[in-house]
């Protein structure tokens, strides 16, 4: 009965460290700036074939493509359940496809929500809006910048759920799965960062908003709360 306290104290310190992080250092105006070619008033990697073509188009279709096929198969299940599939595999792909599209969902209605502007978008890099923190008011007449969290490391970071398949019964390689798709969602969002697209803290917000919708959805999916498991309770107790 800990375990969920646990989780609940570890997002709520993450969220804090993280908030800290964006409001009190200036860490990602220092990294903006190595990132940002003075001379030439640009950042080099912006357009660049990897950056721009391979990561931000042909990487996130084929991510795309993943999630619509999670998607798809939990769909088919549910409406004509696979006999070969295990309770612990049915659990894991329903979770697999709710945070397909609640963690890139999620996401772009934060990023809506959000005042915080791109750092092409700022003064400081050649563009014309003020750097705002999070908590601090954006100046009248200056339009919201959209850019938190960052959307492009959603499209990766829903893997997250992949540790839901190792869930309850093999905690440490679920929580290895979980930590290392967490990484390679943060590491599509540090090639955006290179591009000038986003700061640290906004790929950061977006890997927090993936833990924080898989774990919803796991909890959902394990109590049976919202019928779209098909799990008995006491199958994952």
């Amino acid at each position: 009965m800990l375990k969920p306290y646990r989780e609940v104290l570890a997002l709520a310190a993450s969220a804090i460290l993280i908030l800290w992080i964006g409001q009190f250092t200036d860490i990602d105006l220092r990294l903006g700036d190595m990132m940002f070619d003075r001379a030439k008033g640009t950042f080099p990697m912006r357009d660049t074939w990897f950056a721009d073509r391979f990561k931000h188009v042909i990487l996130k279709s084929m991510l795309t493509g993943l999630a619509l096929g999670a998607v798809a198969l939990a769909l088919r299940d549910t409406w004509r359940p696979w006999p070969q599939w295990t309770q612990e595999r049915r659990l894991g792909m329903r979770v697999l496809a709710m945070s397909a599209i609640g963690v890139p969902l999620v996401t772009s209605l934060l990023k809506r929500a959000s005042s915080s502007h791109c750092p092409w978008d700022l003064e400081r890099y050649g563009g014309g809006a003020p750097y705002i923190r999070l908590l601090e008011r954006m100046p009248g007449g200056v339009d919201p910048g959209h850019c938190l969290p960052g959307g492009h490391a959603s499209s990766a970071l829903w893997l997250v759920a992949l540790a839901a398949f190792w869930l309850p019964q093999q905690p440490r390689r679920a929580l290895a799965v979980g930590a290392a798709m967490l990484l390679f969602g943060l590491g599509v969002g540090w090639v955006q960062q290179m591009r000038g697209a986003h700061f640290l803290t906004h790929t950061l917000w977006s890997g927090w908003v993936s833990c924080a919708v898989v774990w919803v959805n796991y909890s959902l999916a394990k109590r049976d709360s919202i019928g779209y498991s098909s799990v008995p309770r006491n199958a994952t107790q």
